[in-house]
């Protein structure tokens, strides 16, 4: 797919959501970077149901920080990976009070300096918080660049080259929410639901389902 093509492609998702948002709940950047390290492996869903009780209790880093691991535990049992993403979290409450006085830095490797913290969390907690043009890519869109043509790669950092290569630039700042969102619920990973796709006329994947099964 070609940057013009791409480029239809992304309008039309764009004009079918004028206003896309992460599903995450959160309140500032710190609850922000919270959510997404916790949403690893796990559904957007699952981390709301947790940080609704883990917020209320430690809505800070000092707060994070004293809690600690065991505190953060039982709020979050219900994701996968919990025990390791206990220790992740208070280690970067920890780290954000020591190196940064207590706020979220915007800095990209900064960012990846913290416990838990990946470049795609990083991209996330860079778009959102702070209002960079990032490009994130979790499995949705490695899927979706690849089976639509719109950016083929091995990795998700080559789809996230291409992504950012091909993308308008008046997009970029929405494009991934846009992208996780079309991944999430219409090019789903068994099927995808071509037949109410808005970009379908843009999109290069030969076996589409243009028919609802049943």
């Amino acid at each position: 797919m070609n940057a013009t093509q791409a480029g239809a492609f992304l309008r039309a998702l764009a004009t079918a959501n004028p206003a896309p948002e992460t599903e995450l709940h959160y309140r500032d950047p710190f609850t922000l970077l919270v959510a997404v390290v916790l949403s690893a492996q796990a559904t957007d869903a699952s981390v709301n149901k947790a940080t609704a009780t883990l917020f209320e209790a430690a809505p800070s880093p000092e707060a994070m920080a004293a809690l600690g691991e065991a505190g953060i535990g039982p709020h979050i049992r219900r994701i996968g990976l919990w025990q390791g993403k206990a220790r992740n979290v208070a280690a970067l409450a920890r780290m954000l009070i020591e190196r940064h006085g207590g706020q979220v830095p915007n800095d990209r490797a900064a960012l990846e300096a913290l416990p838990g913290v990946g470049r795609k969390t990083a991209n996330v907690v860079l778009n959102v918080a702070f209002g960079q043009d990032t490009m994130a890519v979790d499995t949705h869109i490695f899927r979706l660049g690849n089976r639509t043509g719109l950016a083929p790669g091995r990795t998700p950092r080559d789809v996230e080259d291409a992504l950012v290569r091909k993308c308008p630039p008046e997009l970029l700042r929405d494009a991934h929410h846009w992208l996780i969102l079309h991944g999430r619920y219409v090019c789903k990973a068994r099927m995808p639901e071509c037949w109410r796709c808005p970009a379908i006329a843009f999109c290069n994947y030969r076996d589409k389902v243009l028919v609802p099964p049943g």
